[in-house]
This record gives structure tokens, C-alpha cells and sequence, in this order.
């Protein structure tokens, strides 16, 4: 098998990001109570840190529209997509205002939490990292939850699940 070497910088974008999209990684939906109701974010960078205290990290895009509401919230949530949830992960992706077709209810905090999801962390902003065009934004858990199933999984451009090979 012959490998690409890429050298990162701005004439080989796309070529890094087809190297970064061979690691798999599970979708989420971040979502907060903005001025303007409640927003949602798609992505894909998620990451435990510490057990104790409970902390996890995501991180958004300065680019992003939206970026200014997460970065300023309080609290937040991130809601792990289950296999069947692709549409909800595409929904968010092009619109985070649209919370019509989406059954959700706020948490103690005002927090929008959707249902029927894998996984969820509801947070409290403990940290913000710029790094790049990204900011980590780390958040302490307040409360978690999750059910059985599989998680939806992206790579390579595209959607699907873990297939065990044992």
C-alpha cells in the first residue's frame, strides 16, 4: 500500500483533512439557551479528561456563527447521537435555531436536553483553550446519562456505526 505524505499548510487543506478523517469519531450535538432561544451545534470533537472531578471537552469552531453563544454560556449540554439520530446530526449541522422538528425540554439550568440520544453530559463551563481556529472548551459534569445502543460514528466523510470484529 502506498501512503500520501502531506506537509499541513494552506495548499494541502484538503489532503489533511482526509488524513485527519481516517480516525473515527462519534457525533455529538452541544447545545445552550442563547438569547435567541435555544441553539444547537453538530460536532464531532469530544473527549473525556478527568474522572475526578467529572470533566469533558468539545471543541467549536471561531469561524462558527454560533461559536459566540457557546463560548459565553454558562452551561451546556452534549448530547452523544445514536446510530439512528443521522438526521438529527445533520439538522444541527446546517441550522442551530430550528429546534421544531426536535423533541427536547430544558434541564435545571435552561439548558435544552434532546431526546432519545445515547449519551449526555450536562456541563458547566469550567475552561476555554484557543488553539488555532478551534477553541476547547472544557465543561465539569453536573449530571449524565445514557441507554443501550449503538453510538453513530463518522469517517471518512461518511456516517455509520461499530461493526465489533471479536
Amino acid at each position: 500500500m502506498s501512503e500520501t505524505l502531506v506537509i499541513p499548510g494552506p495548499d494541502t487543506q484538503r489532503a489533511y483533512r482526509d488524513a485527519l478523517g481516517c480516525f473515527g469519531t462519534g457525533i455529538t450535538v452541544i447545545t445552550v439557551m442563547s438569547p435567541d432561544g435555544p441553539l444547537a451545534m453538530t460536532a464531532n470533537s469530544f473527549a473525556s479528561v478527568s474522572l475526578d472531578p467529572p470533566m469533558v471537552l468539545w471543541c467549536a469552531s471561531k469561524r462558527s456563527q454560533r461559536y459566540p453563544a457557546f463560548a459565553d454560556a454558562a452551561h451546556y449540554a452534549i448530547h452523544i447521537l445514536a446510530d439512528d439520530q443521522k438526521q438529527l446530526a445533520l439538522h444541527f449541522a446546517r441550522s442551530g435555531l430550528d429546534f421544531a422538528p426536535v423533541l427536547w425540554r430544558p434541564n435545571d439550568e435552561g439548558v435544552p436536553i434532546l431526546d432519545g440520544c445515547l449519551a449526555r453530559f450536562e456541563c458547566r463551563q469550567s475552561a476555554l483553550h484557543g488553539a488555532g481556529d478551534h477553541t476547547i472548551i472544557v465543561g465539569q459534569v453536573l449530571r449524565a446519562a445514557h441507554r443501550s445502543g449503538h453510538g453513530l460514528i463518522h469517517k471518512r466523510g461518511r456516517y455509520g456505526t461499530f461493526a465489533a470484529t471479536d
